[in-house]
């Protein structure tokens, strides 16, 4: 379930600083840690400059601290041709380790607590990993598990 490249839906998903919950996908990033996966909540909100083009891949700018990669509505990106039905941003800064067994803890029941909703096609895959790894704001520490 927690494998590099896999789409996860959780509804409804609990933050880990207490947010209140909600439906949320999430794109684990990597899952070479034997008790951790790296990843990151994709998200709907749009949170850069207004004059920023809807471009499909990578915006990496270290002069104002934006590291996104935009994955464009409607455009296939998963292997089984999924797509995301709004354009949704993956924010470097929203790059975060989670603990497997407390995933596992809180989401057990499938179809029901999760879904997984496919894997990203490995070129798109690598593309968004490349992104963070030259990304402004990853921490170095998620950058290094990204290589």
């Amino acid at each position: 379930m927690y494998t590099e490249g896999n789409i996860i839906y959780f509804d409804p998903f609990f933050f880990k600083n207490g947010d209140k919950s909600k439906p949320k996908y999430f794109l684990v990033l990597n899952s070479s840690q034997a008790t951790t996966v790296l990843a990151t909540l994709p998200s709907s909100v749009h949170h850069l400059p207004i004059d920023t083009p809807m471009d499909h891949g990578c915006i990496n700018k270290a002069d104002c601290g934006i590291s996104c990669y935009i994955l464009q509505k409607g455009r296939p990106i998963t292997t089984d041709e999924w797509s995301f039905p709004e354009h949704t941003f993956l924010y470097g800064n929203w790059i975060e380790e989670y603990d497997i067994a407390l995933l596992k803890e809180t989401y057990k029941i499938e179809n029901i607590e999760y879904k997984i909703v496919g894997t990203i096609k490995p070129d798109e895959f690598n593309n968004i990993k490349e992104c963070f790894k030259n990304s402004p704001v990853v921490k170095n520490k998620f950058k290094r598990l990204l290589a």
